[in-house]
């Protein structure tokens, strides 16, 4: 445990820092998975993640040292199973909120949970939930942010830029943990108050491609169409040659105009 001044209630006041580990995440579900009880709201850094992962498998390469890779444990038992993506919604909503406090405009979430600056991907969101029957247990957000690294392996991340490239300058780490971790516990605590349309409203708002004409592939066949919006379970909602049609993760794929 380090000792740290988050201005939060919970998110980031137990705060674990690690020189090096595969995965913030699976560091996570191994200390969740002993009987000692874990305060909600503890953070898992790593200052080198060597076999990070993204949706679907997806790898997560980050240079070590230059970046935030780090998991938070968060227990949502107030939430309804079948709106387990508004959980993605508010963490995406805080750490574009935070983002926005470094850059200003720009940041976008792309759905389901990639976070962008203009066309390059900055950072994403992977997060993993525990069900018992029909509620919640836990749920593990592991959060990859690319801060102060200056040069990109194009075959392993294809476009991705970081805060170092916008700003042309260094951002303390700490600073910008707790900048994501205060803004993650404030939309958090309104998922818990239920406060659903307000956050659906502030994620579509940043959703990258909202409104706007692009071209997707599907089975193969790429066609034009516009994001309209996102369901509460996750779907993606575009409107194509004049029907809507909903999207679940990896069934649409966007392309570059």
């Amino acid at each position: 445990m380090q000792n740290n001044t988050f201005s939060t209630l919970f998110v980031g006041q137990n705060l674990i820092r690690l020189s090096a580990v595969d995965s913030t995440n699976n560091f996570l579900k191994l200390m969740v998975s002993k009987s000692e009880p874990l305060p909600e709201g503890t953070v898992i850094m790593a200052d080198n993640q060597f076999a990070g992962r993204g949706q679907q498998e997806n790898t997560w390469y980050s240079e070590p040292g230059l970046n935030l890779t780090f998991s938070i444990f968060l227990k949502p038992a107030f939430l309804p199973i079948n709106k387990q993506f508004m959980l993605n919604i508010a963490v995406s909503n805080g750490i574009n909120k935070a983002l926005k406090r470094f850059i200003g405009a720009g940041i976008k979430t792309k759905w389901p949970n990639d976070l962008y600056y203009n066309d390059s991907k900055i950072g994403g969101v992977l997060i993993e939930n525990s069900i018992s029957g029909s509620a919640f247990k836990s749920s593990i957000i592991g959060i990859g942010v690319n801060v102060n690294q200056q040069k990109f392996d194009i075959e392993k991340t294809k476009v991705a830029t970081s805060l170092y490239e916008i700003l042309q300058h260094d951002v303390n780490l700490i600073d910008l943990l707790a900048e994501i971790c205060s803004h993650i516990e404030s939309q958090y605590l309104q998922l818990k108050s239920g406060n659903y349309i307000s956050l659906m409203k502030t994620y579509l708002e940043n959703l990258y491609k909202f409104n706007e004409q692009g071209l997707y592939r599907q089975n193969g066949e790429v066609f034009e169409a516009t994001i309209t919006g996102v369901t509460e379970e996750g779907k993606l909602i575009v409107l194509t040659s004049g029907t809507e049609k909903r999207y679940s993760f990896k069934e649409i794929e966007f392309l570059k105009n």
